[in-house]
């Protein structure tokens, strides 16, 4: 590593280089696993996402180009690159979920936190993002947290109930 790489990676805590070094073993340093390693990488950092240090340091550690890392990252609508709420609830905007009554779930989503698609709340508890698909046609409508899909939330008290696990 060259001594221009050593002072990159001075803001990385050494537990945290420590895990993702594990995830990164754990997935046999594969780059066909990267959006898997990323998205484990994103779950033990605080606010869900994945700050350019930690992007750098994968690249050096996969040996993958960081312009690749940051592709994938800007991608994946699971993936971020900025500090996002404690909590993110992604609600899926398919065409399934629209028929199934996603109108209604983002309406009670939009009323219980008290914020709009995009926001996040003041504490920075709680962001509302609208997602793609992410496969949860068959208990459609559904929201993700933190990665965790809930579906049939066909009403106010459903979503409530959901949202109470993420305090």
């Amino acid at each position: 590593m060259s001594s221009s790489n050593a002072t990159t990676f001075e803001v990385l805590d050494k537990d945290l280089a420590k895990k993702i070094d594990t995830i990164i073993a754990n997935n046999d340093s594969n780059s066909t696993k990267l959006v898997g390693i990323l998205l484990e990488v994103q779950d033990i950092i605080p606010k869900q996402y994945v700050p350019l240090e930690v992007s750098a340091y994968i690249s050096q550690k996969m040996n993958i180009p960081l312009s690749r890392i940051y592709d994938v990252i800007s991608f994946y609508a699971a993936l971020s690159d900025v500090p996002r709420a404690d909590y993110v609830v992604q609600l899926c905007d398919s065409v399934v979920c629209k028929v199934t009554g996603n109108t209604d779930l983002k309406d009670s989503l939009q009323d219980l936190l008290g914020i709009g698609i995009n926001e996040i709340t003041p504490d920075g508890k709680y962001a509302i993002e609208s997602t793609a698909c992410f496969g949860a046609c068959d208990i459609a409508p559904a929201i993700r947290v933190n990665g965790k899909v809930h579906g049939h939330l066909t009403s106010r008290e459903k979503v409530k109930q959901v949202l109470d696990n993420y305090k």
